[in-house]
Parts: C-alpha cells; structure tokens; sequence
C-alpha cells in the first residue's frame, strides 16, 4: 500500500476528532458509575466534581483513525504501529485504574515503563541522532547494552510525566498537545516521515475533540489516563517524526516546540529537590498554579501559555520552511534577519512570561515590583518583604480580579494554592490603581523573617506582627 498523504493525514485528524468528541460525554457517565471524580482540592483549580476518565475517549479516537490509516505499507511498519496501539491501551488502562484507585506511584511508574518498553521492542528506538554544528551522533551497540533503546524508554517516561504534570487546569494539556502534535505534523510530512505525520495530526485532533469538553468550565477530565496517552503519542512522535530523521534540525525542532512543558516539568522537579520533597508528591508550583496566584483566571492561563506554545511552535516551522541557509554555511541575509526578528519576539515574550511568572527571583526587580504595589511603603519595609521573599522562595499573591474572565466562570476566581516551602506568605489585593492591603487575611506562620536582619525595627519603632498569609 501506498504511504499517506497530506490528505489522509488531514481526515485521521478529523475522524479522531469526532470520535473523541462524541464518545466523551459517554466517558463522562462511566466515570460517574463507577466513582472517577475528580473532587475540588486545596492545589487543583476546579471549582466543582468533575468526571474523569475522558482519556477513554481520547484512546477511542486514536484507535479508530490508526487502524483506518496506520498499518499500512511493509510488514516492519504495520508491526511498529500495532505495538504504538498495544502500548497505548496499556497506559490508558494503568491511568484509568489510578483515576478510579489512585495507584501507588511505583505502580503508576512501573505501568509507564512498561508501555515504554513494548513500543521501543516494536521498533520505536533512536539509534542516533543529528545536532547541529557536530553531526550524526550514533549510540554504542552492543547488543543488549545499547544505549538507543534504554534512553528512549527513558524518554518515553519523561514525556509521560511531563504531560501529566501539566494537566492540572481546564484545557491546558489538551490544548498545548493539540498545538505541539499539529506543528510536528507538518513538519514531518516536510521531513518525509508521512506515517508518523498521521500519527502526528490524528494526535491533535483527538486532542481538540476532547478540548470541546475540557475547555474552562470544563465538564469532562481527561484523568491519568488520558495526560499518560497523550505523552505517550508525543514521544512515539518526537522519535518517529524528527529525531530519527538525518536533517540538521530534526533535534532542535522537538526541544522547540515542547519547551512550555518542559520548562514547568523542569521548574517544578528541582523545586521539589531544592525543598527535599519527593518528585512524584504534588505541590502548586506549576505554571498554572503561579498564575493564579497572581490573580489570573483559567481562562486567562490557559490564553497566556497556548500563546507562548504558538509562539514556539511558528519558531519551529520558521527554522524549517524559512530558506535563511542554502545549509551549506552560507546565509541569505534577508531571510536571515527575518529568522532573527523571529527569534527575536519568541524570546522576548518567554522573558516576560517568565518575568511574569516570576520563576527567576531577582532583587532589584521584586523591590521595584513591591514599591509599584506599595508606594506608601517605607525602604525598610520593602527590603524585609525582598529578604523574606528570597528566604521562603515565594512572592506575595497579588489577586486582580478578571471581571470578563471570572464572569464567565461564575464570578469566581480559581483558588490560589498554598507553596509547601513557603511557611508565610501575605495577600495584598489589587482594584484598579489602589492597594488595599486591610483585607489580608492572617494565619500565624510557622516562622518570622528576622527583621532585625534589615533594620526593620529601628525604622517602623519596634517589632512587627507575624507576616500574613492566605487562609485557605
């Protein structure tokens, strides 16, 4: 059989899609037969019981669109794409029983290992790959001991976290996996990899379908199920599509493109080390969860972070499809400061967003950001609110509220959860241009700043009541 075209990938894409759209209301009402709910917690950002489950769905759409158009060509490709489905079912399977029992983490882990292993015994292995300014880089092969596949089980199981990790408000997972999975179906039917190109755009729509009912106020969760899946498929296709192909960018292109995932992942694990909790234990230090706290609603996240992805995503099909190099070494200017400008604005709006989010903590910067906030403010003050803010690793929440936003949502603002290294931690809320500060709620911390270290006692005429924090 002939390998797929443009045009059966564009119909995988839609018939993933629809199935996933109409089988997820009937997820829904499993979900809540057998007790899959996901009640509102203290760190999550849903405001009422939400089924899960909705990777059932998600599966469905997948398996339907693979068989009609995957298994074709020669004997070796039908079998790789028919262990991609044996491992699917498996990690959809392991997180739908995490959803209903919430498995151990050694369970959940060992589940994702195993789904690693059968598609890597399948065939999904990188042997070697290309980078930029070195060359092809092949692993040792030596038999067993070859590298290739134990490093994409590994990162098989990295991809799975870090779906998973993110999926933590409406519409986020789903959304960035839809808009990763489109980009790296162009790019690979561009590569020449048209079967995973379908994989690819089946991938997205199966993810859009389900965004139907995920997005803010979602009705449906995708669940363990549903985050393991989709890091499942976007590690078959990172493999697949781009790294195991000899062109130049084919390594750069998936660091690129998965970069917003990665970053939170990445963010939130050395957090964790930093505080000496373990990796696996939930906290509220995601991207998500720093937004809100700083007063967004979800709507107004996931806005914010699908932009940041496009932004990433048209970097990628620039380097791609933009003739800035004959590849030869020799660039082509115009196209060349095109190139640049682009990579221009994709790095300036990353540096604002990670301004934003405050990820990087820098002294000079919170003090200006604390006297906008607290113009009334002595400098002592603001030197004992900087000193606590780099000793506790968490700034004050500044709470605006979104009147189109929260609206929508009932008027209400997801709540903001509380940093577990963060022992203290003050409310300032924000209406307009003023700063009310009387409305923070106080709960006694399990530690004070020492003021004495800032001369905050001398300024203000004696000790100060314990810093405020959030009363959740």
């Amino acid at each position: 059989m002939p390998h797929p075209t443009e045009l059966d990938a564009l119909y995988a894409f839609l018939v993933a899609a629809a199935v996933t759209a109409v089988l997820t209301p009937l997820t829904m009402r499993i979900a809540r037969a057998v007790g899959a709910i996901d009640e509102p917690r203290e760190r999550g950002l849903s405001e009422r019981p939400t089924p899960l489950l909705g990777g059932l769905a998600i599966f469905a759409g997948v398996l339907v669109a693979m068989l009609l158009w995957l298994p074709s060509g020669y004997y070796e490709e039908r079998q790789l794409w028919q262990g991609v489905l044996i491992a699917a079912a498996l990690i959809t399977l392991v997180g739908a029983l995490d959803d209903r029992f919430d498995l151990p983490p050694v369970v959940k882990l060992a589940g994702q290992v195993l789904a690693a292993v059968i598609v890597v015994h399948y065939g999904v292995a990188v042997k070697a790959i290309t980078l930029p300014f070195v060359g092809k880089l092949a692993f040792p092969n030596a038999g067993v001991t070859n590298a290739g596949p134990v490093l994409t089980v590994i990162g098989l199981v990295a991809m799975m976290n870090v779906v998973n990790f993110s999926d933590g408000v409406d519409g986020l997972a789903a959304g960035v996996c839809a808009i990763i999975a489109a980009a790296m179906a162009v790019i690979a039917f561009d590569l020449g990899r048209q079967q995973p190109g379908v994989l690819a755009a089946l991938t997205a729509g199966a993810a859009l379908g389900f965004l139907i009912y995920n997005f803010p106020p979602a009705s449906s969760f995708m669940g363990d199920c549903g985050a393991n899946l989709l890091g499942l498929l976007m590690g078959v296709i990172t493999v697949e599509a781009a790294v195991k192909t000899t062109a130049v960018v084919s390594f750069v292109l998936p660091l690129i493109l998965l970069a917003v995932p990665f970053l939170d992942t990445t963010f939130v694990v050395l957090k964790r080390l930093k505080y000496r909790r373990p990796i696996y234990a939930s906290d509220s230090e995601h991207f998500h969860h720093r937004m809100a706290r700083i007063g967004f609603s979800s709507r107004r996240t996931i806005a914010y972070l699908y932009a940041w992805t496009l932004l990433l995503a048209g970097l990628a099909l620039a380097l791609r499809f933009v003739p800035y190099s004959d590849h030869h070494g020799h660039l082509h200017t115009g196209w060349a400061l095109a190139m640049l400008a682009i990579g221009l604005v994709v790095v300036a709006a990353s540096v604002y967003l990670v301004y934003v989010l405050e990820i990087f903590k820098f002294r000079r910067l919170d003090a200006i950001r604390l006297r906008r906030l607290r113009p009334d403010a002595s400098p002592a003050e603001i030197e004992r609110d900087v000193a606590r803010d780099f000793e506790t690793g968490e700034f004050q929440t500044v709470s605006a509220p979104e009147r189109g936003d929260d609206a929508a949502q009932g008027g209400q603002r997801p709540p903001a959860s509380q940093d577990f290294s963060a022992p203290e931690r003050r409310d300032v809320h924000v209406v307009g241009d003023d700063v009310d500060l009387g409305r923070a709620e106080q709960r006694v911390g399990e530690r004070q700043v020492d003021q004495d270290r800032v001369g905050a006692d001398d300024q203000r005429g004696g000790p100060q009541a314990p810093i405020a924090a959030d009363r959740r």
